[in-house]
Order: C-alpha cells, then sequence, then structure tokens
C-alpha cells in the first residue's frame, strides 16, 4: 500500500513539473498579449478591426502593434526618418514637464536596449545587505556629475535586483574594489534570481593547466 501511494505521489509531482511551468507560461504570454489587443481601444470606433470584422480577434492588436513597432523602426532607419525623429525630440524637449520626462525616458531606453551600451551585460557578485551576505547584481554604468566628487575611490553603479520580482530592486554604488565580475550571463543570473536560488547555473569549466616535462640533459 505505500509502495502505491509513493507511486501515486511521484506521478502526480511529475505531472505538476511539467504542468506548472506551461500553465505560469501560457498565463504570461497571455497577459502580455491581452495587454496590446488593448491598443486596438486607441483607434476610433469605425477603424477597430472587431467592428470591420464583426467579431473579436484575439491576438490581433498584439500582431498589429507588433507590426507598427517593426514599420516605425524600418522608416526611422533611413536619413529622413533619422532627421524626422531629431525634429521630434527638439519639439518635445521644450515642452513643460513632458520634455524632462520624455529626455530622462529616452536616456535610459537608449542605454539599456542600445547593442553598444554596457548596461545589464554583466552579472556581479557584491556584498549586500551587510557584510558577509551577497547577493548577485548587474552593472549599469559608472556614477556621474557632482556625486564622484564625493566618493573616496572608484566605484561603479549597479542594480540589485528583488526576488521573485527582478523589475523592483535597488540603485547602489559600490566601489570597484569590491565588486566581483562572474563568468555567467545575464539570462542565467536571471533564472537564478527568479527561482529563488533554486534553479542554479552550471559552473564554468576549470583551466586546462598543462604539464611540461623537462628532460635532463644528456
Amino acid at each position: 500500500m505505500t509502495t502505491k501511494k509513493t507511486t501515486l505521489k511521484s506521478v502526480f509531482l511529475t505531472g505538476l513539473l511539467v504542468l506548472v511551468p506551461l500553465a505560469i507560461t501560457l498565463w504570461v504570454l497571455g497577459l502580455i498579449i491581452g495587454t496590446m489587443d488593448q491598443t486596438l481601444l486607441l483607434l476610433p470606433t469605425s477603424w477597430q478591426p472587431e467592428r470591420a470584422l464583426g467579431f473579436r480577434l484575439p491576438g490581433l492588436g498584439a500582431v498589429l502593434t507588433l507590426a507598427f513597432i517593426f514599420v516605425v523602426g524600418l522608416l526611422t532607419q533611413n536619413f529622413i526618418g533619422q532627421k524626422l525623429v531629431k525634429w521630434w525630440e527638439v519639439v518635445v524637449a521644450h515642452i513643460p514637464v513632458v520634455g524632462p520626462i520624455y529626455t530622462s525616458v529616452k536616456q535610459v531606453s537608449d542605454t539599456l536596449l542600445s547593442s553598444s551600451g554596457n548596461a545589464f551585460r554583466k552579472a556581479l557578485l557584491i556584498e549586500y545587505p551587510r557584510r558577509g551576505s551577497y547577493t548577485i547584481a548587474f552593472l549599469t554604468g559608472i556614477p556621474g556629475g557632482d556625486v564622484i566628487n564625493h566618493l573616496k575611490e572608484d566605484h561603479v553603479s549597479v542594480y540589485v535586483p528583488t526576488t521573485p520580482n527582478p523589475t523592483s530592486g535597488f540603485f547602489l554604488m559600490v566601489p570597484k574594489s569590491e565588486v566581483i565580475e562572474l563568468d555567467m550571463t545575464v539570462d542565467a543570473a536571471l533564472k537564478y534570481i527568479v527561482s529563488m536560488g533554486v534553479v542554479a547555473p552550471s559552473a564554468p569549466p576549470a583551466p586546462v593547466v598543462r604539464r611540461t616535462t623537462v628532460e635532463p640533459p644528456l
């Protein structure tokens, strides 16, 4: 009887291990697609696909949103598109309240999304929130402005994400000498954080030490 209970429990847990990640993945995708579908409400009523087709087509808003982003990116890659974007940025920058917000958001997005930037390109190990306690952080840059005039040594700017939601976290400036750069990809570090340390990344291969033998002289 005990063996049967153990077998049933094992089968049930195996099913959970298969279905729970799938269910969470589908839920997240549904949330993203549902949010992107809401962009159709920005269109005039007469232009909305649901009114033209006579029925609601789930996912159409997501497809149209992605297509719109792709077209905007395609148009702004040429010379005329780049000039229009610069003109638009100059106009928006002179609008009170809106200008500072737009400029700040654009600087952050340029830093994070640019392929040539260094933000979130390295996973680090730092002591936080106290000595002897370590956590994973991501390099975001170096301190600037008047801040560097008050720091006694070289510092780096890091982002410490919270677990299991890495979209919130803390911004810290840590002495460069106290930062350990990890031989770990950003994706692996994020999985490690989101899983609360359950999904540990594989250790890097140990360096191969080649030994050479010296023959005694004849």
